[in-house]
């Protein structure tokens, strides 16, 4: 009878996870048809066993179990499984608790278990043995295996919570089913068959909701949070590729879940919580906690005993474990040799892909079949491991940030609620996550988005500036832009899914997969990602490869401290993140927000899930013989990560309101952010001034060694290590800026741009540094760099006119000052003269300075006894562009360095035919400094200072006086009354609020006349600066003051004995060329003849070629040399860190610490009669 094959597979399902069941009750209801249990509690050990989770089920249990098999159609209708509410509480397990257990109470568990299978063997095989003569074993196998295929699984209000301080995260699940469908996924009745090796099923999850809530000390939840997730409804397509009908699992599996909508909401109190779920998240997959805990490696002698228990009778259960299944302990064994060390979220997820298809063993279980004729093809099998493939996509989310505020009833014992109100709100379209492995040494994972952008909504802080009677549009609301539409850019998020119409799967294909490490990278490329997605990508990869090698000192040391030889094990994992096109919008709404959301992250008491250890080197480390040094030097483990940015726009505008004093404390932990008062309704400006960044590519590279413990531990215990070894003893990070420019524009009521006036010019720059990692592991090498930097910068440009920088001015104080005090106002003269209309020119256009320094190299270095620094300045060139008599425009040097002013105090030079200098002049501007980390070094050694300056040429030209003096024009009459820019004040604050503010602030700066009459159309008045000073100092600040005075004779004389100190202590050798300023009456333009930005040579252009030379004044200042006494000369530019002998002082007589030596020269008047 198909029931005695049938029923022991089923009733060995229910009793593997429910307790107290009567085998015989359960046999009896399942032969009838139907069988229905109730109030069901669940084996929660074997749960935990079986899942290997780093959770503790503190609760189980199933409501309703509804069990319906069709016997008389069972090759055609499939069997329902149905659980009404299902419950299940979690937790984190306790890791002390955990420790001390792993050896106690978790091995008895295994015992008993193992036990418990051992007795129940005789049992299973004798219920697996009466047999049908008329039905062939064949023709049972093929059946079973269709029964198997199709059982259909509904679960009607699944409820899961996990707990963990005062936090409660719980998921609650309307409806999940699961069925088998056919090739257009259907639902249908299937089975694999020698033509099609696929099994298809779907899961449709209804309205899943995800709440997040906070609980006291009791346990209970006083005020319940918005739910995180509110009725989201998605559904998941499963794919089985196998590659013949015998086989026990699947070569290929593909879990892929589509969700249309999802809409999440966080509120401020749950922002805390739910960051501190990620960061779980983060813990669980670098093997941190749980599981995978640190205490698991310290005692790990009993849990390798379990495993070698487990692994000894693993052969003889490999047929009939119907806890473990065959595949599972395959994996086992894999595995075994990392065991005792925290193990990772990718091997914890990858222990799960047998349990996915686990069905095989149980059905062999019952078929009777002799286990010692297919152990060798299981052992076979399970050393081929599967390719999985799991994805998530989501066509449209969106993710609501609220701020809450407690609301009280109109009856005094009404109970308080929370009221939430909408402050940011960012949506994402076209998102994908895609994970592919192959066993422990592959894995791929894949997250990019289409499209996405943030917007601000209602109010923030009291100021209500997008509230729905502000009548504001949705391109002002929105602050943050990135990527394509997706409508424009089509499904290709979907490419290769279950859910691509053009997926090799929904066309009758096999799949192809890359697997290699190689291949993989010169097919996912930034390109490729950008074509795919457009908005983000990043693509994860891991990969571990076995080698042969020599010697025992190997990444396998690393990671589980074994020295057996093994064989080399080369692990690689790199991290690479391309963000596409942004533009990012930085107003006073955006930043507050922002701010706002950072202060609430903040405002939580959580320990952090990994702490650090303390750096301790462990004295036992056995010292590497050559050759495991010459093995350990062919590979070392990395984790590189690379993050590029592509055609990025930052606008920073003009603040409109500022309350950035109540939220950077708060940031900086200085106090806790206090409650803001009602404002009025806020009135937005335009046109509004701002700058604007552009920037072509940024690109960020930062590579750490993957097993850093245990590398500088080694690393450091040599006597001499090799540079390759000290280099990945580093945390090494590069920084590269390509195309950065910057200049102003404004909005406009309309919200476009106008032109923008370049203010710095595209230039690139890069940035490397390195940080050693375990410093205290190397106290003995004080030579040992701990930081290290280098800075350089080809070549920076900066230009403006009088009127732009007071722009910039204007802007950088509407940001410093705070929202208390009237904003900088800005003169609509100032706009008009900044933003000129095209095609319009100037009656009066200003001269624009124009400032450039190139060949910028500087490097940073600090030891555990020494902080230096040196570097070159190329040159430095300053000019004046004017407009010209004829309409074009004249160039007038300031400023050139470096520049040859040896004998520019006579008048020779002007009768001499001299080269301007070329590009293989001496740099400008060459140092070393070095100062010790500690006073007793610096006894011993003193701080160094070598400097170099070339000569300096300055021209005091008249234009500098006319950019200096511009002043903006008052305004007529007739624009009164319509203010361009005036920012009102955001917040009415009593005058005792704003003196008590004003303590201990520095005083305002005078303002400019211009700014005189801005202020009087302010419809606020506006309080001077003696206005706004208290009345009286507080007694409290008298006190302090009056302790720490002291006379000014006290004073000087320890700031004396402090100079002298650091003097005597000083090796000084700094030399500096003559600096030449000439100051003429008129103006000197630079003739197109000369090289441009050459003074001397424009002089003396100037006296022979033109018919009037202005009078010009040339003084030459002096030529210095100071040299420390006993000091010999070196380079100024010195490889850092370096030792320099220090001068002994006491040892000549009567002799100065410090040599000057200075050529005096004299000046000349220089006019042409």
């Amino acid at each position: 009878m198909l029931e005695s094959y049938v029923t022991p597979i089923l009733m060995s399902y229910v009793n593997r996870y429910i307790k107290n069941l009567k085998p015989s009750d359960l046999q009896l209801s399942l032969w009838g048809g139907d069988v229905v249990l109730s109030k069901l509690e669940l084996k929660l050990d074997v749960l935990e066993q079986e899942l290997k989770l780093p959770f503790t089920f503190l609760s189980g249990h199933i409501h309703e179990l509804r069990i319906h098999v069709p016997w008389t159609k069972l090759g055609s209708e499939p069997v329902v499984i149905t659980i009404n509410t299902m419950e299940c509480i979690l937790k984190l397990k306790d890791g002390i608790q955990d420790d001390h257990e792993s050896c106690g109470s978790n091995s008895t568990n295994r015992s008993t278990t193992e036990n418990t299978k051992t007795s129940a063997k005789p049992r299973r095989i004798q219920q697996a043995t009466p047999t049908d003569p008329d039905l062939p074993p064949g023709y049972v196998q093929s059946l079973i295996r269709r029964v198997v295929n199709n059982v259909n699984i509904v679960i009607n209000n699944l409820i899961l919570k996990y707990v963990e301080d005062d936090i409660v995260l719980s998921v609650n699940i309307t409806s999940a089913e699961c069925y088998t469908v056919g090739e257009l996924w259907d639902r249908a009745f299937m089975d694999i068959s020698a033509t099609d090796l696929v099994l298809r099923k779907v899961i449709n999850f209804s309205d899943c909701t995800v709440c997040l809530d906070k609980r006291n000390a009791s346990g209970k939840i006083e005020f319940y949070q918005d739910p995180l997730l509110y009725k989201c409804s998605f559904r998941t397509r499963l794919h089985f590729t196998y590659d013949n009908l015998n086989s026990k699992m699947p070569s290929v599996i593909k879990i892929h879940t589509l969700v249309e909508s999802l809409k999440l909401s966080i509120t401020d109190q749950q922002l805390p919580m739910f960051i501190r779920i990620m960061q779980l998240g983060i813990a669980l997959y670098y093997g941190e906690i749980g599981n995978f805990k640190d205490g698991e490696t310290e005692d790990s002698t009993c849990h390798n005993k379990d495993m070698l228990g487990n692994v000894t009778g693993a052969e003889d259960e490999t047929r009939i474990d119907m806890q473990y299944p065959a595949q599972y302990k395959g994996q086992e064994l894999y595995s075994q040799q990392e065991d005792d060390q925290p193990q990772g979220w990718v091997s914890w997820a990858w222990s799960f892909v047998p349990a996915i298809v686990n069905y095989d063993d149980a059905e062999e279980d019952y078929l009777g079949n002799d286990p010692t004729s297919t152990t060798h093809q299981q052992k076979t099998q399970t050393l081929k491991d599967p390719i999985v493939s799991i994805g998530f996509y989501c066509t449209k989310a969106t993710v609501t940030f609220k701020l809450t505020e407690m609301q009280a009833e109109s009856s005094y014992y009404s109970p308080q609620k929370v009221k939430s109100k909408e402050v940011l709100c960012w949506e994402q379209e076209g998102t994908t996550v895609e994970a592919l492995m192959m066993g422990e040494p592959f894995f791929d994972c894949q997250v990019g988005f289409v499209g996405c952008r943030a917007m601000c909504l209602k109010g923030i802080m009291g100021v209500k500036d997008f509230e729905e009677n502000m009548n504001r549009s949705e391109t002002e609301a929105c602050f943050f832009l990135c990527g394509e539409n997706l409508s424009i850019k089509g499904l290709t998020y979907l490419t290769n899914s279950l859910f691509d119409y053009r997926s090799p799967e929904n066309n009758g294909t096999r799949a192809e997969f890359i697997l290699d490490a190689a291949t993989h990278k010169e097919t996912y490329t930034e390109i490729a990602g950008m074509q795919r997605f457009g908005a983000f990508y990043m693509d994860y990869l891991y990969t571990m490869e076995n080698t042969t090698g020599k010697g025992s000192a190997n990444q396998q040391d690393f990671s589980s401290g074994k020295s057996e030889d093994l064989g080399t094990v080369q692990e690689k994992s790199t991290k690479s993140l391309v963000i596409g096109p942004l533009d990012f919008r930085l107003d006073s709404s955006a930043v507050h927000r922002i701010l706002k959301m950072v202060v609430c992250a903040l405002e939580h008491e959580y320990e952090p899930y990994s702490r650090l250890k303390p750096d301790i080197k462990d004295e036992s480390e056995t010292m590497l013989n050559p050759e495991e040094v010459a093995s350990l030097e062919e590979y070392i483990p990395t984790r590189h990560t690379s993050v590029t940015l592509l055609k990025c726009t930052f606008t920073i505008f003009m603040a409109e309101f500022n309350l950035l004093d109540h939220l950077l404390p708060v940031i900086m932990g200085e106090k806790n952010s206090s409650n803001f008062m009602n404002t009025t309704n806020f009135q937005s400006l335009r046109p509004l001034p701002s700058v604007q960044i552009l920037v072509d590519k940024i690109n960020l590279e930062h590579s750490v060694p993957m097993y850093a413990e245990q590398l500088v531990h080694v690393v450091s215990s040599l006597t001499q290590p090799s540079d390759n070894l000290l280099h990945y003893c580093y945390a090494h990070c590069y920084l590269k800026i390509f195309g950065f420019q910057a200049g102003l524009t404004s909005l406009d009521c309309r919200g476009s741009y106008c032109l923008p006036v370049p203010i710095v010019p595209s230039f690139s720059t890069a940035l490397y540094g390195k940080l050693l990692k375990l410093p205290t592991c190397w106290t003995k090498r004080s030579q040992i760099a701990i930081t290290e930097g280098i800075f350089e910068l080809p070549n920076l440009t900066v230009q403006a006119t009088r009127a732009q920088t007071l722009l910039l001015q204007a802007i950088y104080q509407s940001w410093s000052h705070s929202g208390n005090v009237s904003s900088l106002a800005v003169n609509e003269a100032l706009m008009n003269e900044v933003f000129q209309t095209v095609g319009v020119k100037s009656k009066n256009p200003l001269p624009t300075l124009e400032g450039s320094i190139q060949n910028v190299e500087l490097k940073y270095c600090s030891t555990s006894l020494v902080k230096c620094a040196s570097g070159t300045v190329g040159s430095i060139k300053i000019c004046a562009k004017a407009p010209g008599d004829s309409g074009k425009e004249k160039l007038i040097p300031l400023l050139q360095g470096p520049s040859d002013t040896k004998d520019l105090h006579s008048s020779k030079w002007l009768n001499e035919s001299r080269k301007p200098e070329s590009l293989l002049a001496p740099d400008l501007i060459a140092f070393t400094v070095q100062v010790p980390q500690c006073m007793d070094y610096c006894h011993s050694s003193g701080a160094v200072l070598l400097c170099n300056v070339q000569g300096l040429a300055v021209n005091i030209d008249p234009i500098l006086y006319t950019w200096l003096i511009y002043q903006p024009q008052k305004r007529s009459s007739k624009h009164m009354q319509q203010p361009v820019i005036a920012v009102p004040l955001v917040m009415p604050i009593s005058r005792r609020k704003e003196d008590e503010v004003s303590v201990g602030s520095a005083p305002l700066a005078k303002q400019q006349s211009y700014q005189a009459s801005e202020y009087a159309s302010s419809p606020v008045k506006t309080k001077t600066v003696t206005e706004s000073r208290p009345l009286s100092v507080p007694v409290k600040a008298v006190l302090t003051i009056t302790e720490g005075c002291r006379s000014p004779e006290e004073r000087m004389k320890e700031f004396i004995g402090i100079v002298w100190n650091a003097v005597k202590s000083l090796t000084l050798q700094l030399e500096v060329q003559s600096c030449c300023v000439f100051i003429p009456n008129d103006s000197l333009p630079s003739p197109s003849t000369i090289v441009s930005g050459d003074i001397p040579g424009t002089v003396r252009s100037w006296y022979h070629g033109q018919m009037s030379m202005p009078g010009t004044l040339v003084l030459c200042l002096p030529q210095i040399k100071i040299v420390s006494a006993g000091h010999k000369y070196m380079d100024p530019l010195q490889e850092i860190p370096f030792v320099i002998p220090r001068p002994i002082l006491e040892e000549v007589a009567g002799s100065h610490p410090l040599n000057l030596e200075a050529f005096i020269s004299n000046y000349v008047n220089l006019e042409k009669f």
